[in-house]
């Protein structure tokens, strides 16, 4: 089972394929910093040595091994939760990989199906690998969006700004149906099945399936469905402590990530209040799940110089915000695709 797997995911992470979404995040990220600089920088840029300075350097590191030994645990814990262990080794790979996938893809839909193949050559089964992963994500998503309406409406920053009031409501909608979405994936799943079959009999319908096609397709839908299902009770009924530091280390992540934008203002000597620089990034990060981006390029830094520029002088803007970008999502994504190549040459573990 696994090698048809692995051979149609080697088909879908094709030279070409990526090569697009690449040019596409890069293109998208020099669009996103050239608007931050035109519209919030003055046109003004500059280098400051004080991000190189040994004591930042050592700093910066610090946190960027809490932050992606965070995002490896948090999965890690999850499916050992649903009674699976991987090499924490292989974790590690794992979390690379993810960091690449997901932000070379549109919508970070890749980044779920990367982990999914690789969590399957290590013997998971796709049910539950599904599971975990989608679980992984819904313990980040809860605490973003219960966070980004506490920092909308208590900030001095998002006084007057349009994000927080002209679309308030918006935002509003979009939280809950998000929410609303995962809710129903996590607890209601058998209620995904009736769309989902009928999805698949207008595909039929319209000959974009064949009949030996459309009939795999509607068995294995449900299957998995069924299957995601059960795995999420048993996350649920796992072991506390596993579940319990599923949920811590989710924290540790987003808190490390949230806390990068004011470590580096600190480096370069501003007065910072790290509850709004962690707010501002809070709402950045919520404003980004809705990118259709790969990877959110060009929307992030957008996004990031126009909530920072008032905490930031204009000359230090672009260099925050291509630093913030490189330590968090650059650096990962190259590490990643190196460890990809790797991944592809290697045939898969069989499971036991």
């Amino acid at each position: 089972m696994t090698a048809p797997i692995d051979e149609r995911y080697r088909s879908n992470t094709s030279g070409p394929r990526l090569m697009v979404f690449t040019l596409i995040f890069v293109a998208m990220t020099a669009a996103g910093l050239w608007a931050v600089y035109d519209q919030f920088a003055g046109r003004t840029v500059s280098f400051d040595s004080r991000l190189l300075a040994p004591g930042a350097l050592a700093a910066v590191a610090a946190l960027l091994l809490v932050y992606f030994t965070a995002d490896g645990l948090r999965l890690y814990f999850t499916l050992r939760a649903l009674g699976h262990a991987i090499p924490l080794p292989a974790m590690a790979r794992l979390v690379f990989i993810n960091l690449f996938f997901s932000n070379v893809t549109p919508m970070a839909t890749g980044g779920g199906f990367a982990q999914i193949w690789y969590l399957q050559r290590h013997g998971v089964p796709l049910g539950r690998a599904t599971a975990a992963t989608t679980i992984r994500t819904v313990l980040a998503v809860i605490f973003i969006f219960s966070l980004t309406p506490l920092f909308l409406l208590t900030l001095d920053a998002f006084k007057g700004e349009s994000l927080a009031g002209d679309l308030g409501p918006v935002l509003a909608v979009l939280i809950m149906l998000y929410l609303g979405f995962f809710m129903v994936v996590l607890f209601r799943t058998r209620w995904l099945i009736g769309p989902l079959t009928r999805l698949l009999r207008l595909l039929h319908r319209l000959h974009l399936l064949g009949d030996s096609r459309h009939r795999r397709w509607q068995f294995k839908a449900r299957r998995e469905m069924l299957r995601f299902s059960v795995s999420f009770g048993h996350y649920l009924k796992g072991p506390k402590l596993y579940v319990s530091l599923s949920v811590f280390f989710t924290f540790v992540f987003l808190m490390s990530l949230f806390s990068f934008p004011a470590l580096l203002m600190w480096a370069l000597d501003y007065e910072v209040d790290y509850v709004v620089s962690l707010g501002l990034l809070v709402v950045t990060t919520f404003v980004m799940y809705f990118s259709p981006t790969p990877g959110a390029s060009g929307i992030s830094e957008g996004v990031f110089g126009s909530f920072f520029r008032d905490s930031l002088g204009s000359g230090h803007l672009i260099l925050v915000t291509v630093a913030w970008r490189f330590i968090t999502i650059y650096l990962g994504m190259l590490i990643g695709l190196v460890i990809l190549q790797r991944e592809l040459l290697t045939k898969p573990k069989d499971p036991r």
